[in-house]
Order: C-alpha cells, then structure tokens, then sequence
C-alpha cells in the first residue's frame, strides 16, 4: 500500500483522528504549552 504524504496526512485528520481540534489555541491553552515548555523543555 503506497501512500503520498498528503494522503496520509488527510486520512489520519478525518479518519483516524476525527476528534482533533482544529482552529485557534485558547489563552489557556497557549498558558499551558508554555508552562510544561519551561519545566519539561524541548
């Protein structure tokens, strides 16, 4: 089976994956993902 990147890509977003938000991240959110950058790094 022989798939292009971008076809992996749409398959793991709509099929494998359907509950992904998509959009914006949340002031929240961005809070958040600098935190655990400051404590756990890269």
């Amino acid at each position: 089976l022989k798939r292009c990147g971008k076809s992996c890509r749409l398959r793991w977003l709509n099929y494998l994956r359907p509950d992904i938000k998509r959009g914006n991240i949340t002031r929240d959110e961005e809070e958040l993902i600098i935190r655990l950058h400051k404590l756990l790094g890269n």
